[in-house]
């Protein structure tokens, strides 16, 4: 296996997610199963919100005109009620609850609390009333005919409610990724199997695809390659029907480590293989037909950290969502540490009470889980930096799922 060249961190993410090539394919799905799911059409506005003029406030409706006198209460009208047609007249005024449709003559709302007086048949009003307040208007929301919210948006919940309140029951989502997810090496033992003191469990398939289904990817674990390379090659051709097939471990220089030629004599272009980072050096991503490869190291936590930063803004992009990046936060670093420069050192803290807590100095192993539990964050550090000092504002990446960005810029140069 030759070697290719080794990318900057930054240049390899925008090369994977040049080459690919979001997937059209759409289904129907019911908005109580649309959480999460990636919309295939623009949303418009079939109903004005609100509907019709209703009251923002428990109070009285009534003329401005009649704003300190003492104007007789002809009635309550209560949210859901339908109110009579005739105008309001001089001297009289509604009784009316949060969100009732407001009648014809009715200029503003006055809350029960501003009035100087209230009994069961009058209210005495406040000397200054000023017309449209406390009335919410019909279609100050949104109008019939407006953009809701565009293709490619992965509905949240504030989507689903948006939905609901138009009255839509099914939207026109893209078919998720067919994900394939595989391990390598004859020492690697599944989680429910025996397993020696010369073996390891399988801890990076089931890993990667809780940290998949976290952000609405539906991966399947399709098993283990032997250190074989007949095997493997055999083992790969039968995974072209997956859209993106992500793997960990055998993509090094070792002489068992012949996944890289396995996925070539299965007609794999490169992408890239090989990053200017730290953890993640032999990271490699290529297409294999119309499959986009994810090969990872297979160290935990740098497959786990690696698939977070790289491979989730492909597969976003792949599914077709409009905006793919992994927002950053600005945080305070509490405690200075050193990064080695001349490479890109991914960075794991803890984000509490808006600062970044490096984890153990960033002093750990690539292999290790424990500090994976101990950080909620990465910082991406560029290459001409050599650490971050106490009180130092840096932007970094949170590790939980959150909606994702239009513009990348989360390296700390």
């Amino acid at each position: 296996m030759t070697q290719l060249d080794v990318y900057g961190f930054d240049e390899a993410l925008e090369m994977a997610l040049s080459a690919a090539v979001p997937l059209r394919r759409k289904e129907t799905v019911m908005i109580d199963r649309a959480l999460g799911r990636v919309i295939a059409h623009e949303v418009i506005c079939r109903k004005n919100m609100p509907a019709f003029d209703n009251s923002a406030m428990d109070g009285f409706a009534v003329r401005t005109a009649d704003a300190g006198k003492r104007v007789r209460v002809i009635g309550t009208i209560y949210a859901g009620d339908i109110p009579p047609r005739q105008p309001l007249r001089p001297g009289e005024a509604w009784r009316i609850m949060t969100g009732a449709q407001v009648p014809p003559g009715v200029e503003t709302v006055v809350p029960i609390e501003n009035c100087p007086e209230v009994t069961q048949t009058h209210v005495t009003l406040p000397e200054n009333l000023k017309p449209g307040n406390n009335i919410r208007l019909r279609g100050e929301e949104q109008r019939e005919g407006s953009a809701l919210f565009p293709a490619g948006v992965r509905l949240e919940a504030s989507h689903i409610a948006m939905l609901s309140a138009q009255g839509i029951v099914a939207v026109t989502a893209y078919t998720p990724l067919r994900i394939a997810v595989v391990s390598t090496g004859d020492e690697i033992r599944e989680p429910w199997e025996s397993s020696t003191e010369d073996e390891i469990y399988n801890a990076n398939a089931f890993g990667i695809t809780a940290l998949l289904s976290t952000y609405g990817f539906a991966p399947t674990y399709a098993g283990s390659i032997p250190d074989s390379l007949e095997a493997t090659v055999a083992f790969i051709a039968d995974l072209k029907g997956y859209d993106v097939v992500i793997s960990t471990g055998g993509i090094s220089m070792g002489d068992a480590d012949f996944l890289y030629e396995a996925f070539e004599r299965n007609g794999m272009e490169p992408i890239f293989h090989g990053v200017n980072v730290k953890p993640g050096r032999p990271a490699m991503m290529g297409m294999m037909g119309s499959t986009f490869v994810m090969a990872m190291p297979g160290n935990p936590l740098t497959a786990m950290v690696n698939i977070h930063l790289l491979s989730i803004p492909v597969l976003f992009k792949l599914q077709g969502a409009s905006a793919w990046y992994h927002p950053f936060v600005h945080a305070e670093n509490a405690v200075p540490f050193k990064a080695r420069p001349g490479r890109t050192n991914l960075v794991l803290g803890t984000l509490r009470d808006g600062r970044f807590h490096v984890t153990r100095n960033n002093k750990y192993g690539s292999g290790m889980l424990t500090p994976l539990m101990e950080s909620n964050a990465v910082a991406v550090f560029g290459e001409e930096r050599s650490g971050a000092e106490a009180g130092e504002t840096i932007r970094v990446v949170p590790m939980a799922p959150m909606a994702m960005a239009e513009s990348n810029g989360v390296s700390n140069r």
